[in-house]
């Protein structure tokens, strides 16, 4: 399934601007700040209500997590992805604020114990990566693995959680 996208909308914080994708069904993706060369538009008075109401549940979750805080409600997620990875990302929602697993517990957790390097694929291909908090999933011996925001982006959302890395 594709979804088609009908609006993006910026999240301005400290940190830089995030993109938050939206489609009739709910939040398909969320970028991180970059030196995108293209720049956010603001939100403009004709877009609709649930896509405002969607918008406000999106920001407020952001800055939680950018403040160390549990993201709180979400809007619907939307993420286009096949079945193993949105089971994957369901699984990578229920891990708490501050705790880590690795992409083998993962898979373990799916019911697909020898899949932790498609585990570790399903996190790289997460379109929402800081509200489907894959950076609390680390490589095997507590190594950080990768994340699709870089790593810098990984350890300080960890440091902000108080997550101490070996």
């Amino acid at each position: 399934m594709s979804v088609e996208l009908h609006c993006t909308l910026p999240i301005s914080t400290l940190q830089g601007v995030f993109l938050a994708h939206y489609c009739d069904e709910g939040l398909t993706a969320l970028e991180f700040p970059s030196s995108r060369t293209r720049s956010a538009a603001p939100a403009s008075p004709n877009i609709s209500e649930h896509f405002k109401a969607w918008h406000s549940l999106t920001r407020a979750a952001v800055q939680a997590c950018l403040s160390g805080k549990p993201a709180g409600q979400l809007p619907p997620i939307a993420a286009d992805g096949t079945a193993f990875q949105k089971s994957v990302w369901r699984e990578m929602r229920s891990i708490p604020l501050g705790e880590t697993v690795s992409y083998g517990e993962i898979a373990d957790a799916i019911g697909k114990p020898r899949a932790a390097r498609a585990v570790g694929q399903a996190c790289g291909a997460n379109p929402i990566p800081l509200l489907i908090p894959c950076h609390r999933v680390l490589a095997s011996g507590g190594q950080l693995g990768g994340f699709s925001g870089g790593l810098d982006w990984k350890r300080r959302l960890l440091a902000l959680e108080g997550v101490t890395l070996l």
